[in-house]
């Protein structure tokens, strides 16, 4: 017999006989149980993330398991515990993440990074932090990236140091939930300005009010949901298409 290939998605540690393990190994003539067994001893620092498993069955029925690894950018929201990156990254940032996560999270990635040091890796993974709008050790992750180079974390990154306690894990949380607090905030003063710009202008070309709204500073999401787009003028004896008013006669 070939070898054979089996390849699936399952949440780290979590790989059951159920779909799309279970009957995918079975004609393959394996322990099931012992598979699944190891698959989850493979997988369980991935906890609550889908990785890619490929375990591959030779004709004297030798197992090899191998598990890729999520994008950093899943890893990131691991460990943040936020389900999404910033919308906003430049003026929203939405967790705040230790050293020591960025660290856990290079160790995870290993060779799939392409620095070639644990210095290099970090920086990588914060790089991604940094487009996410995710911070760390309370700053910007481009900030943190220069403390790299300035050698304030040498001591945790030549150790490889992953492990946070549980009163720091607790103010990573309440930060989060004062960044999700503040960008409400921002929302809602944005929000208001929008509408009093928009009411005010009122009559005027769309493109000059928008024009004002960005002048403001008012994030595009905003603008989009509070300045429709203009609907084009229908033409001679069609209706407007259907949600949309007909364009005003002059």
């Amino acid at each position: 017999m070939a070898k054979q290939t089996v390849e699936a998605m399952i949440e780290g540690g979590k790989a059951t006989a159920a779909p799309p393990l279970g009957p995918a190994l079975g004609p393959l003539g394996v322990n099931i149980g012992q598979v699944i067994s190891e698959i989850n001893k493979k997988t369980i620092a991935f906890k609550g993330v889908q990785v890619p498993v490929k375990i591959i069955v030779d004709e004297d029925k030798n197992i090899t398991i191998t598990v890729g690894t999520p994008p950093a950018s899943a890893l990131i929201k691991q460990e943040a515990h936020i389900e999404k990156g910033s919308g906003n990254p430049e003026a929203d940032l939405i967790a705040d993440i230790k050293i020591e996560q960025v660290i856990k999270i290079a160790k995870m990635k290993g060779d799939d990074l392409s620095g070639k040091t644990m210095f290099d890796k970090v920086k990588e993974v914060a790089g991604t932090c940094n487009s996410m709008g995710v911070m760390i050790e309370g700053k910007r992750a481009v900030e943190s990236i220069a403390d790299i180079n300035n050698h304030a974390y040498d001591a945790e990154i030549k150790a490889e140091k992953t492990e946070l306690s549980a009163e720091e894990l607790k103010e990573l949380e309440e930060k989060k939930q004062k960044l999700a607090a503040d960008i409400e905030k921002r929302k809602a003063e944005f929000t208001a300005t929008a509408k009093s710009i928009i009411e005010s202008m009122a009559g005027q070309p769309r493109g000059s009010i928008k024009a004002k709204l960005i002048e403001a500073k008012v994030p595009t999401t905003i603008i989009e949901e509070l300045l429709p787009v203009e609907a084009a003028a229908a033409k001679p004896g069609e209706a407007p298409a259907a949600g949309k008013p007909a364009a005003e006669k002059k």
